[in-house]
């Protein structure tokens, strides 16, 4: 009897190991299960199906149809000097012939490829309609032919009213899975039902006997949708249920309650700054309050724009766990952030930040920082403050993490930028408390995990959404060097009007030199329609270079300076320093000044191959401009050539609007939502099989409510013990393996 367990021989029938393999490695179906899994990724409404009258460039055809000339052609590869062939076909159907092109290695092949199509066959075809010149093509098309031996004429009374286009590999095509689905679909009978009869009923569910006919086999586009929606909503249950627990155990473990004590040290504070808080920065520090007073774990997302106040309603929540006799330590992804907090939070705690010397008040308590850069000697002291406690906040880079270092009562972690971080990075840091301690992470932009982690409902949330005060408005333009070769010249000459108004500028790169990257895991990789990546085809900009190419030509004569991830620590500071003295005009840098850089002269940013950079990122580095009230301009130059690319689209969208908000969500949109469950930060690889954050919003929502109703009635449960497994499965999958670090 064949199950869903069963391999995926029993249902491909007697097909040769190649072609098995094919299933099996080429698509990574094992089993009868996977096989039946695995949905079609869109429908061909096969209703006219050799109607093409009316083609649209793009659209996908799935026509029968008869070959009615086929030529030959033998030419010189210009690459490689050698001979190269291919066959030129022409369609007929009953509307405009559709010609279809093959290239062949050697003639071998040529003249198989020239036999198959010959003038006279008539087969099925399956491709996108394009238009060259004047003349129709049917692009990259899939086929079988009738009366060749080993191909199927059959296939055409398959073909039904919406006929399914599936995910394939090399030496498949779509009705070879059809077919395959078919087979399995006739062996098993009953499919296991993991959704119980009262969720699928309370939320409108289909079961899954009929989801998986519908979706393979649908007569109707409402029945698609019907059973997409299932296998979402199944899909988002599973994973509510997997948060929703790992929710309870965090609650379960408990945590230190920082009520805040006498409240000593943050009424100091308070009574310090010389403004009033916003009216969100006030309601977001009672909400951050009331968590840090809880006997279990915070867990709070604070996100705002660039300068609407976080780093304060972050020390204030540090400074009310020093009161309650913890310490809290703040962990930023880059040297030149930690060293602007470590110096922003001294300069605003004042004799607050030295307690314990002479110099420090009574209410005080001590700030360190602790970088990878600093010597042994300089970390001795540092490292023995946090060990005795005598250190209230610690701020330091990766250097945090290192085992050496070791607090009494570790009540707070801050992760600032934490898309910057993966999971294991920040548990290694929360592994240092005794007990769970609270979490606070920070972003000025949400990126594609934080999105995805907020509607999935891992985190709390707090949004800053007042304009920052004092800054100024950010024009934002595309230079298309593909289009417009001359605007780059135009550029630096618009640099160098800044320059002489008195002001600064910033111009980026994605390389320190050569093919050097200052941080892989931030460049951007487009992907095709699916989800393949698209290889880049040119070298970039690189900071060395375009340092000596400035300063030698266009902006010859003006004080022009690099800053990159590679240059040592004190060459790095003194440059900041520099350029914040205003002795540098011009400062040619990496994305390390993503964050933390705050130079009120600065007014221009010139981005080059801005296209290899995400929507998020992009936000944050034109957000170093335009701080001091003084109008910002930002250009995005790219090499692009294709004005449709998502490179070009994720420049218009950036230049279009200076909402991080908005911009999080196109972000989410391209780069798709990384690992739920796991420690991918980006798209490229997902844990989601059906789902999609954005698309799909209302129907996780749902599924966390169904998830936290069923485990508030049946917490192991056990009332639906398929449900369970597929819960353990997911806990123990890879992805799981972060589940507890996250």
């Amino acid at each position: 009897m064949t199950t869903l367990d069963s391999p995926i021989a029993a249902a491909l029938g007697k097909v040769t190991p190649a072609r098995r393999k094919k299933f099996e490695d080429g698509l990574g179906l094992r089993t009868v299960g996977d096989l039946l899994h695995h949905f079609p990724r869109r429908y061909l409404d096969t209703g006219s199906l050799t109607k093409v009258r009316d083609l649209k460039v793009g659209q996908f055809l799935c026509v029968v149809g008869e070959i009615v000339e086929c030529k030959q052609h033998t030419y010189t590869d210009r690459r490689t000097g050698r001979p190269a062939y291919r066959v030129e076909a022409v369609l007929s159907t009953d509307g405009p012939p559709l010609k279809m092109t093959f290239f062949a290695k050697n003639e071998k092949m040529s003249n198989w490829q020239q036999s198959r199509v010959a003038t006279g066959r008539r087969g099925v075809f399956l491709g996108r309609a394009e238009r060259f010149r004047d003349d129709w093509q049917l692009t990259n098309p899939a086929m079988t032919i009738f009366g060749i031996a080993d191909e199927d004429e059959s296939i055409v009374d398959e073909i039904g009213d919406l006929y399914p286009i599936y995910p394939l590999t090399k030496g498949l095509q779509t009705w070879d899975v059809a077919r395959a689905v078919r087979a399995a679909r006739a062996q098993v009978g009953e499919l296991p039902e993991l959704l119980p009869a009262a969720v699928r009923e309370e939320y409108d569910v289909l079961d899954v006997v009929t989801a998986v006919d519908w979706i393979h086999a649908p007569d109707r586009r409402d029945q698609v949708a019907r059973a997409q929606h299932r296998f979402r909503f199944e899909e988002a249950l599973v994973t509510q249920l997997v948060l929703a627990r790992r929710r309870r155990a965090l609650r379960e473990l408990g945590a230190t309650a920082r009520t805040g004590g006498d409240g000593a040290l943050q009424l100091a504070f308070d009574e310090r700054l010389p403004f009033t808080l916003t009216d969100g920065q006030r309601q977001i520090g009672e909400q951050i309050a009331h968590d840090l007073a809880e006997p279990h774990p915070m867990n709070r997302l604070l996100q705002g724009e660039v300068g609407s106040g976080k780093t304060l309603i972050a020390l204030r929540a540090m400074l009310r766990v020093v009161d309650s006799g913890g310490q809290a330590a703040l962990l930023a992804p880059t040297e030149v952030l930690a060293q602007q907090h470590y110096r922003s939070i001294v300069t605003m705690l004042g004799e607050l930040a030295a307690g314990g010397t002479i110099f420090g008040s009574a209410e005080g308590t001590r700030v360190d920082l602790l970088t990878g850069s600093m010597t042994k000697t300089q970390r001795t002291e540092p490292l023995l403050r946090a060990a005795s406690g005598e250190a209230g906040i610690v701020i330091g880079t990766h250097a945090l993490l290192q085992d050496q270092v070791q607090f009494v009562d570790l009540g707070l972690v801050v992760v600032d930028e934490q898309h910057r971080f993966g999971v294991e990075q920040r548990a290694a840091l929360i592994d240092k408390a005794t007990v769970p301690p609270h979490l606070l992470v920070m972003t000025a932009t949400p990126i594609p995990r934080t999105v995805a982690m907020t509607v999935f409902g891992d985190l709390e949330v707090s949004t800053l959404r007042e304009l920052p005060a004092g800054r100024a408005s950010i024009q934002t333009n595309v230079v298309p060097l593909a289009e417009q070769p001359a605007w780059l010249d135009r550029a630096w000459a618009r640099v160098r009007e800044e320059v002489e108004k008195g002001h600064q500028v910033y111009v980026v790169c994605p390389r320190i030199a050569g093919d050097d990257a200052e941080a892989d895991q931030d460049e951007m990789v487009d992907l095709d329609e699916d989800g393949n990546p698209v290889p880049a085809t040119a070298s970039f900009a690189a900071v060395e270079e375009v340092v000596q190419r400035l300063a030698a030509g266009p902006l010859q004569g003006l004080r022009v300076a690099r800053l990159h991830g590679k240059l040592p620590a004190d060459e790095k500071e003194a440059t900041m320093r520099a350029f914040a003295r205003h002795e540098v005009d011009v400062l040619v840098s990496t994305t390390v000044i993503e964050v933390g850089v705050d130079v009120a002269n600065a007014t221009m940013m010139v981005i080059l191959d801005a296209d290899r950079f995400g929507v998020s990122q992009l936000h944050q580095l034109r957000g170093r401009v335009g701080r001091g009230g003084l109008p910002g301009l930002c250009l995005l130059v790219t090499h692009a050539e294709d004005p449709t690319s998502p490179a070009r689209a994720r420049l218009d969208a950036v230049a279009g609007t200076t909402d991080g908000f908005v911009l999080s969500r196109i972000d989410l949109e391209q780069r798709r939502e990384g690992d739920v469950l796991g420690a991918s930060q980006a798209g490229r690889r997902s844990s989601l099989e059906n789902l999609r954050v954005l698309r799909d919003e209302d129907t996780i929502v749902a599924a966390r409510k169904a998830a936290e109703a069923l485990l508030a009635e049946d917490p192991a449960l056990v009332d639906a013990p398929l449900l369970a497994d597929a819960v353990t499965d997911l806990e123990r999958s890879q992805q799981g393996d972060f589940v507890d670090k996250s």
